[in-house]
């Protein structure tokens, strides 16, 4: 891009056509009086109302609107790290469209990057949402990842976050990850701070979630902590648990073997022992084996992975590429 900015605001919409003007107005207020060079990234995330054309005409009368229209419906993780990859900015901050974050908040945001944070991540201290639907399955979900990862913070789940270019420049994001990127950034040694934030009804727009997600978020859990603390060494994960089962048959092979031998025992009355023994050893294996693999796997990531969770159709920039 031409000049480049020090602030990048990156938002998704998916059909959020009630929300998109007014959101852009109230971004334009607070970021005009910040009174620093900015840039808005709008990602249509597959959208099928009115928002496409809305974005569109945004970019069409504003030189510091870019817009980036997918092909599909790729989820909020890929649309923010479609936002992230186009971003300029020295600071990079990310927000839902749908009006529940407010952007007269963005300076308390940058107060905090101000004194040296590498992430500051919102906190919905106050929450409004359904307590069957939203409240319950959450804390659960920060509360197990706070101890999984060690990120002391209350809320890993809310899209309002401000980072460093190099920081989230750096993450991998797929699947639906984008709710753990401070779990996730934390193995790099970066400083994180939370700040509250106001949390309000959704005014306009049909939520996209419910309870249908928690089984993702479960199993979103366990890849965040392989993904911490196991990707670059999968071995550590896997060999011990083959040592343990090729052990234990190895063991109850012996001890069938040694009580046969002295007569303690008729082998025809112990094969079911004896075949589990010989499963163990070969559980064991395969264990061993499958560690191995993701060892060489892990390294082939790492040297060769670039793929992008998403697919552009249109790219709308005032800048250069």
């Amino acid at each position: 891009m031409g000049n480049r900015p020090y602030l990048s605001i990156v938002v998704p919409f998916y059909n959020e056509e009630d929300a998109v003007e007014e959101l852009y107005s109230r971004l334009k207020k607070v970021l005009e009086e910040i009174k620093k060079p900015y840039e808005l990234i709008f990602i249509n995330d597959g959208s099928k109302d009115r928002t496409p054309d809305i974005l569109s005409g945004l970019f069409d009368k504003d030189p510091l609107v870019n817009v980036i229209h997918l092909t599909t419906n790729f989820g909020q993780t890929a649309a923010l790290a479609a936002g992230f990859d186009a971003a300029g900015g020295d600071i990079i901050i990310s927000m839902d469209g749908d009006l529940q974050h407010f952007p007269e908040e963005i300076p308390l945001f940058l107060e905090k990057i101000d004194e040296g944070y590498d992430i500051v991540s919102g906190w919905r201290k106050k929450r409004v949402d359904n307590l069957l639907l939203r409240k319950i399955p959450s804390r659960s979900a920060n509360w197990m990842m706070s101890k999984l990862s060690g990120v002391e913070i209350h809320d890993f789940g809310t899209t309002f976050k401000a980072y460093r270019s190099e920081v989230i420049k750096s993450l991998e994001l797929y699947g639906d990850l984008h709710r753990f990127i401070p779990a996730l950034a934390s193995a790099r040694g970066i400083s994180i701070i939370e700040i509250p934030i106001t949390n309000v009804v959704r005014g306009k727009g049909k939520s996209k979630y419910g309870l249908g997600r928690v089984q993702k978020v479960f199993f979103d859990l366990i890849t965040v902590k392989f993904l911490i603390s196991f990707i670059d060494k999968p071995l550590q994960i896997f060999g011990p648990l083959g040592f343990i089962f090729a052990f234990a048959g190895t063991f109850i092979g012996l001890l069938l073997t040694v009580l046969y031998f002295m007569g303690r025992l008729e082998m025809k009355e112990n094969l079911g022992n004896l075949m589990f023994a010989v499963l163990l050893v070969l559980l064991g294996l395969n264990f061993i084996t499958t560690g191995i693999l993701a060892e060489v796997s892990s390294r082939i990531y790492f040297k060769v992975h670039e793929k992008r969770p998403y697919v552009v159709r249109k790219k709308l920039s005032h800048g250069t590429d």
